[in-house]
């Protein structure tokens, strides 16, 4: 705190979600001083909770936004090639079932559009599988009616939370200054223009005021609310919606694209991790806190309905947990949820006679690193700065590949590997100083105690939540870590000096920030 009171940053982003880190990220790159804060927890908020997917998105085809789709498909590219051991290769099937002879020509139009508007890609091209075969692959799938499939490749980031971490740490790598856990309260102003903004510790309760050449405003879903103040009109720029996904036992061979009978709506089901699966998403309107999004009854059955009947002996009755994120759509109206276009927009208060601050309007996760690129370029452009970006280029930190051992065995080696990449040799290195940080946190799953202590030493894990939810991935498994709560407070305790009231208290906040996930569980 003290090292951003000391200084006038060139940026300051506010908003720690992957938008946020990556703009972070490729402004330190090119040689600007940057700090980074986030009200709560890095990628604690709409960045966890999506489908886990980077594609370039089939429905944007019926709406006609190729632009959209072409550029997604670039930065599906990138992110394999800069992210290799975050972002996967995914197979895709999207069954037929008595197809009218039109709806046959137009997915088969659709299919080749999409193969050709990645023509650079490095993925299999699609492919049409009959219905033995169809089935030979996916026995869980309905067969009354079925004729076939298509099949075709997107990619898959099933730890976007560390996609957000590794985006922060090569940023911080790189001179910037990050803090989590600490909310901008107010903008500092010099007359007409945005001189940086005051931030709140949420550990200290102390304010300390950031001074910085330019500020961005990346805050997803609470951007009206926080750029408020700077606006002369009422009239908000978000268009804000729900979506929710199960996590069931695995239900699927393969990832699938599939369509509510009762609505027609899109939706997914996709294995993720070794016995899982993601089921979502919903789309509706949404008012309200975005923190305090969560699913309701119906959203889940809807949910339920949609997959069993696609899948009629599949698990998805077993919820292991949900999670409900808030959608931040450019303002339409007129237009039904489903419909709202996912293209960012860049709003420069400049147009409202206020200097110095731009805020980012949307945008999906598959187009962050892109949107990075473009506030970054704008960025360097006010500031006369000239340095290019070279995020498309740069792998992220844990990309490196390296030959590590360790005192551990194989499983936990691979799991570290899985969540970590080439980072695991950090950990490794934490787990030589002391054998103890060798030890299992979970009898029944992999993972070692040293995972918690890089988690607070390296990562800037502050609570339970952070550590177990946003860092190690503990937390995104069947029993969310709560088995073994006890054990692991104590031992992030330890690394963060805890008491017993404070550890007490800690435990009592991570059961909270899970509850909503575990309404509909059943274990």
């Amino acid at each position: 705190m003290r090292s951003l009171a000391d200084r006038t940053v060139d940026l300051l982003v506010i908003g720690g979600g992957i938008i946020g880190a990556g703009i972070a990220r490729d402004a330190a790159l090119r040689g600007l001083t940057v700090a980074l804060v986030e009200q709560h927890d890095f990628g604690s908020g709409t960045t966890s909770r999506p489908t886990r997917l980077i594609h370039g998105g089939l429905r944007y085809l019926e709406q006609f936004d190729f632009g959209l789709v072409r550029s997604d498909m670039r930065e599906r590219e990138v992110l394999l090639r800069v992210a290799p051991h975050l972002v996967f290769p995914l197979a895709f099937l999207l069954p037929l079932y008595r197809p009218s002879l039109v709806y046959q020509l137009k997915l088969r139009f659709g299919m080749l559009l999409y193969d050709w508007l990645s023509l650079d890609k490095s993925l299999p091209k699609r492919r049409y599988l009959g219905r033995a075969e169809t089935l030979t692959l996916e026995p869980a799938l309905k067969a009354d009616g079925l004729v076939g499939a298509w099949r075709f490749y997107d990619a898959q980031v099933p730890y976007v939370e560390r996609l957000v971490v590794e985006n922060v740490l090569d940023a911080a790598e790189h001179g910037a200054l990050v803090l989590n856990h600490a909310a901008a309260v107010s903008y500092l102003r010099d007359g007409d223009r945005v001189i940086g903004a005051t931030v709140r510790d949420d550990a200290t309760r102390a304010d300390i005021q950031i001074r910085a050449r330019y500020t961005v405003n990346a805050t997803g879903p609470w951007l009206d609310a926080t750029i408020a103040p700077l606006r002369r009109s009422a009239r908000a720029l978000l268009r804000l919606t729900k979506g929710i996904h199960l996590v069931t036992p695995r239900a699927t061979e393969h990832a699938h694209v599939l369509f509510a009978e009762s609505d027609g709506r899109l939706f997914f089901v996709v294995p993720w991790g070794t016995d899982a699966s993601i089921v979502g998403t919903t789309d509706t309107d949404y008012r309200g806190d975005p923190g305090a999004a969560a699913a309701t009854e119906s959203d889940v059955r809807y949910l339920q309905q949609a997959a069993r009947r696609a899948f009629p002996t599949a698990p998805v009755e077993k919820i292991l947990f949900t999670w409900a994120g808030v959608r931040a759509l450019v303002r339409e109206e007129g237009v039904s949820e489903g419909q709202v276009s996912r293209k960012h927009k860049l709003f420069d208060h400049e147009r409202e006679n206020v200097r110095g601050v731009l805020s980012v309007v949307g945008g999906k996760i598959t187009a962050y690193r892109a949107i990075a690129e473009e506030v970054a370029d704008t960025v360097v452009d006010k500031l006369s700065h000239g340095a290019k970006g070279r995020t498309a280029e740069t792998p992220l930190p844990g990309a490196t590949p390296s030959t590590f051992s360790g005192n551990v065995d194989a499983e936990t080696t691979a799991h570290l590997r899985a969540v970590y990449g080439g980072l695991s040799r950090n950990i490794l290195d934490i787990a030589r100083t002391d054998p103890a940080l060798t030890q299992t946190i979970c009898p029944q799953q992999p993972g070692i105690a040293a995972e918690l202590a890089y988690a607070v030493r390296a990562e800037w894990a502050c609570t339970l939540g952070d550590v177990l939810l946003r860092r190690t991935m503990f937390g995104l498994r069947a029993c969310q870590g709560l088995d073994c709560i006890d054990s692991i407070a104590d031992r992030v305790g330890a690394e963060l000096g805890w008491d017993t009231d404070r550890k007490t208290a800690e435990i009592a906040a991570y059961r909270a920030e899970v509850a909503p996930m575990r309404l509909f569980s059943v274990t």
